[in-house]
């Protein structure tokens, strides 16, 4: 799966990945391959990426929204956090 992670002022990560876990309004979901296309808000939380080496990536962001479509994700935020 191919995944962008944008905030209005920047591209934050971008390549391919095995899963992505994110923050969703109604509760925590993961984003595994060939997952039905969804539109989703996001709340404040931890975004949690695993690479195709098996390596996490963990993003503090605030809220925002999540596209899947084609195995192709997009997160777009207001911002990412320390």
């Amino acid at each position: 799966m191919n995944v962008v992670i944008l905030t209005p002022d920047k591209e934050v990560f971008k390549g391919t990945i095995k899963s992505i876990k994110v923050p969703g309004a109604d509760g925590e979901f993961e984003v595994l391959k060939n997952h039905a296309p969804v539109v989703a808000s996001l709340m404040n939380g931890r975004v949690r990426i695993i690479d195709e080496a098996n390596q996490s990536t963990e993003f503090n962001i605030t809220k925002g929204f999540i596209e899947v479509l084609n195995n192709d994700i997009s997160v777009l935020v207001e911002s990412v956090v320390d």
